[in-house]
């Protein structure tokens, strides 16, 4: 054999060594795993790390364990009240168990993705147009349960189903758009009465309030003027007691002349004027007897 040639399949095993070992090493990362099958048998999942498969014997097969999703394009969907409407939602997964997910099915996620539709359309048609489009929470559970007694048996598990759009026929739309106009006037309607309401009860309030303070104000008035009355009153009564007891000592020290006197000044007063009646008391005369005696004793004393 030539030496070329020598060197020609020398080479060639080589390079066939170095394919059959890099078959047979396999490095596994942490979020992976490797089921593994000799000659078409099941013999677990390895991994992580370094893998040893024997070169056409084994067969390894990657398995990613994190989390996965995908979008469900807008599926139509019959409601309850026969109202057609078109939803789109995502849906959230992971492997749990290698094996299953490798031996169980063919294409988990096809299958996920073809469930999921079936079972959407199972669970809208149970539901009224409303509740459809009010309790999307119920819905996405709902969907997540029954996904995942499905995927159960394929080692995989829904972790969850998330609604991102719900869509109604446009009659129904413009309805709707009716119906919220209705709804804000009705709120603005309410609000506004409530504000005059209050304003009312505000207005009454302070109208209430005045009439207190005016009618506490006019009794402090009224108050304030009987004591102011009632000082003056005393003031007065104190001025004629004092003048009265003024008159009394003035009049203690007068003798029954002055008196007399002075009831003869008031007779002259009362003849100056234009009567032509005079009531004269029958006091009079005792106060004339001094007057006469003096005239008497007077006359007595000239003889």
């Amino acid at each position: 054999m030539p030496p070329e040639a020598s060197i020609v399949i020398g080479s060639a095993v080589v390079v066939f060594a170095l394919i059959i070992i890099a078959s047979a090493v396999r490095i596994v990362p942490e979020y992976q795993r490797l089921v593994v099958l000799r000659l078409g048998r099941a013999l677990g999942s390895k991994g992580p790390g370094l893998i040893i498969l024997i070169p056409i014997v084994d067969r390894g097969i990657k398995v990613d364990l994190r989390e996965i999703f995908f979008d469900v394009r807008p599926q139509a969907a019959i409601t309850k009240d026969n109202a057609p409407i078109s939803v789109d939602f995502y849906i959230y997964m992971k492997v749990v168990d290698p094996m299953m997910s490798v031996l169980q099915v063919q294409d988990f996620f096809g299958a996920s993705q073809g469930i999921a539709i079936t079972t959407l359309r199972a669970v809208v048609g149970e539901m009224m147009l409303d509740d459809c489009l009010s309790r999307r929470e119920q819905i996405n559970e709902a969907l997540r349960v029954k996904l995942d007694e499905v995927t159960n048996r394929w080692g995989i598990k829904v972790t969850a189903v998330e609604i991102r759009e719900i869509i109604p026929p446009r009659e129904v739309q413009d309805a709707m758009s009716r119906q919220m106009s209705a709804e804000r006037d009705r709120r603005a309607v309410v609000t506004e009465s409530e504000g005059k309401r209050e304003a009312q009860i505000k207005i009454a309030e302070g109208e209430r309030q005045a009439i207190i303070l005016r009618a506490e104000g006019e009794r402090q008035a009224a108050i304030l003027e009987a004591e102011g009355e009632r000082q003056a009153k005393i003031l007065v009564a104190e001025g004629y007691a004092e003048a009265l007891q003024r008159i009394f000592a003035t009049a203690r020290g007068i003798d029954s002349k002055t008196m007399s006197l002075q009831y003869l000044e008031a007779l002259r007063d009362l003849g100056s004027g234009a009567a032509t009646k005079f009531v004269i008391p029958m006091e009079f005369t005792r106060l004339l007897q001094p007057f006469v005696g003096h005239a008497e004793k007077s006359m007595q004393d000239e003889k």
